[in-house]
């Protein structure tokens, strides 16, 4: 009988378990740790521009808040149901944790498939589910931020939203447009936090980065800014996808005319078949030729099915658990690194906190500052986890997750929660 496959939260615990296991966590601490403070679900009614009366679900769960107020990202997409929201704001506990940022875990989610969705009918939403859920929400209590299928936008009408019930807020919200609050370097800061991680592993592990190939599955926000960056630092990217597929060339693709696909909303599979470029699924994306794997889509793509075919040799995680607990000792087994979630697209928080600083003092800073700033953070926190990880003879992700498990018990202890 092939094993029983794990919910999104099941597996999210389960790398929890490993990482406490190995530091000895004291049982009193376990079920705190790993169930979230709050969970609510809550009705997002939308008068489409059709006329139709629709109902969609929303949630939020704030996972811990021993180490600061709750922090999370909210996705629109239909897989964003309370389990997969609770595996998030667990990996965000994990995460600020990690970073050393005061922040705890939280994320928020609605169930809808925004494809297709007319500006009003967003805004419609967003501005329903936010007032929905105002009354968690504060500037010390629990701050959202853009996710899967959001953006600046979004973080625009959910601050405006809130501020129609509390008096102006710009603190609210993180991932803001510029003109309100938001920081320059924000928008660019999960994927360029990834390259930061490529950067430190090659120093570590004596990569020559001119000479590596990268293959990335997701070409949104994260994915395009980590392409881009590459490009400036002059890694080849032999292969990107979007959710209608993607594109392969083993000399190296023009990132600038993949950017200009994605803005002019067009799928990067429409440049297959020109200058020897060969289309290819998000599939096999997954285990093409390259020596680095950045899955930046959905989470759960590398599972037990796929793992033993992944050729690259570095994994960095940018997206949300891209990776199945089987899966991930499918890659130990062969030897391929993998950078952690927790740590790899950790650049995203660690701006958001930048950007929550500066609503805060009402002082912006130059983009040249935060950049170094998030270099600085991203740098150290690998070099922790990756001492941690040698010293302990242990992988990245159990590295990562025991020192994050470490501060947050240390903070909940201090605090008085057990």
């Amino acid at each position: 009988m092939p094993p029983a496959e794990l919910s999104p939260a099941e597996a999210v615990n389960q790398f929890f378990d490993d990482a406490a296991d190995l530091i000895k966590l004291k049982d009193e601490f376990h079920e705190i740790l790993k169930t979230s403070y709050r969970e609510i679900s809550v009705q997002v009614p939308l008068r489409t521009d059709d006329g139709v009366e629709r109902v969609f679900r929303g949630y939020r769960v704030q996972h811990n808040g021993a180490r600061g107020p709750y922090k999370g990202g909210v996705r629109y997409h239909p897989q964003a149901d309370l389990n997969e929201v609770r595996a998030l704001a667990s990996l965000m506990t994990w995460k600020c944790a990690l970073m050393d940022i005061p922040f705890g875990g939280a994320k928020g989610g609605v169930m809808v498939d925004p494809t297709g969705m007319s500006s009003r009918e967003i805004e419609g939403i967003t501005r329903r589910y936010t007032l929905a859920i105002s009354y968690l929400l504060g500037v010390q209590r629990d701050i959202p931020a853009p996710d899967m299928n959001t953006n600046a936008q979004v973080m625009a009408w959910m601050m405006d939203a809130y501020s129609s019930r509390y008096g102006y807020t710009p603190a609210i919200v993180t991932g803001k447009p510029i003109d309100l609050g938001g920081a320059p370097g924000r928008e660019q800061a999960t994927g360029r936090g990834v390259v930061y991680c490529l950067e430190a592993a090659a120093k570590r592990y004596d990569i020559d980065l001119e000479r590596i190939t990268v293959a990335i599955q997701g070409f949104g926000n994260v994915g395009s800014w980590a392409a881009r960056d590459l490009a400036s630092i002059g890694v080849k990217v032999v292969a990107v996808s979007d959710v209608k597929g993607g594109i392969y060339r083993a000399s190296g693709l023009d990132v600038t005319a993949c950017v200009d696909a994605l803005n002019a909303r067009r799928s990067v599979v429409d440049l297959a078949g020109t200058d020897g470029i060969d289309a290819l699924t998000n599939e096999e994306l997954l285990t093409c030729q390259c020596d680095v794997l950045i899955p930046a889509a959905l989470g759960e793509v590398i599972t037990m099915e796929n793992a033993a075919q992944i050729r690259a040799s570095l994994v960095l995680e940018a997206a949300n658990h891209p990776t199945t607990p089987e899966a991930d000792r499918v890659l130990t087994d062969r030897g391929v690194r993998v950078v952690p979630d927790i740590l790899a697209n950790a650049g995203g928080v660690t701006g958001s906190y930048f950007e929550w600083a500066m609503n805060i003092q009402q002082f912006r800073w130059k983009e040249e500052r935060f950049n170094e700033e998030l270099r600085e953070t991203m740098m150290r926190a690998f070099d922790q986890t990756a001492d941690f990880s040698d010293s302990r003879g242990v992988t990245m992700r159990r590295a990562a997750f025991a020192i994050a498990i470490e501060r947050v018990a240390r903070a909940a202890r201090l605090r008085g929660y057990v």
